[in-house]
């Protein structure tokens, strides 16, 4: 799987979307080019002006890992269509 995160500061966190309930939800691209697109259209927004970096995750690492932090995830399939929010 792969997550987004800031180009140069891995250490900074994945990139996360507030779900209705303004929880933070993290997505998890099962294909590396649908999180390269959806990069593309971060970095097209001009409110967003941030370069992002796609990362491959061990699957079960980062679920676990989710799991663990009671953190909201979501695995994005080749068959979703996602588009980023307004920022």
């Amino acid at each position: 799987m792969y997550l987004l995160t800031l180009k140069d500061r891995k250490d900074d966190g994945a990139y996360a979307v507030a779900d209705k309930y303004g929880e933070k939800v993290l997505f998890f691209f099962e294909e590396e080019d649908d999180a390269v697109r959806y990069a593309m259209l971060l970095e097209e927004d001009p409110e967003y002006e941030k370069e992002m970096e796609v990362v491959e995750v061990d699957d079960e690492m980062a679920i676990r890992t989710c799991k663990m932090y009671n953190y909201k995830y979501t695995v994005v399939t080749p068959n979703d269509i996602i588009i980023p929010p307004k920022a």
